[in-house]
């Protein structure tokens, strides 16, 4: 024995090993039809907003329903500012899984922009994170048992948590 450490392996897995690392974003000054056309072609369900490059907020299709067709807004005059859910709630690449799942939770959020020092590096959202990791399950599973999952995690929860 030569005495060298033996590297055990990470139980943990990272938030950087799930994330989606190309992120969208648009100028808060955009209209909400901008944004809203940029989502559709490019079929995704949310993106960044950005002030002068800086993340600073992001505008899911939920918040288009809420905050405009049920509010009857013009979405040709309303900028995404306006609408957007600020401020952005952030996660580090390489917190643990639980660890962003659990902020989810507290926060009653199913995405979280991802950021490395101030830049912007990528989105976690809870679909992904029970997608790509089973071993998951059982974590979300246990929150979700210990308080209720909030109703937008509760559609996610039921249908990949069994």
């Amino acid at each position: 024995m030569s005495g060298e450490k033996k590297e055990e392996p990470s139980l943990s897995l990272k938030v950087k090993g799930v994330m989606v690392k190309d992120v969208i974003t648009i100028d808060e000054k955009s209209t909400v039809k901008e944004a809203a056309e940029v989502m559709n072609k490019l079929e995704i369900g949310c993106l960044i907003a950005v002030r002068k490059g800086k993340a600073i907020g992001i505008i899911t299709e939920r918040d288009l329903l809420k905050r405009v067709v049920a509010n009857a807004r013009d979405a040709a005059k309303t900028k995404v500012k306006d609408i957007m859910s600020s401020p952005l709630v952030v996660v580090e690449p390489n917190k643990d899984l639980e660890e962003a799942v659990r902020l989810m939770f507290q926060m009653k959020i199913k995405k979280l922009s991802v950021v490395d020092g101030k830049r912007l590096v990528g989105l976690i959202s809870l679909t992904d994170i029970a997608r790509f990791q089973p071993q998951m399950m059982k974590i979300i599973k246990q929150l979700a048992m210990k308080q209720s999952a909030p109703k937008s995690m509760k559609k996610v929860i039921d249908y990949y948590v069994v």
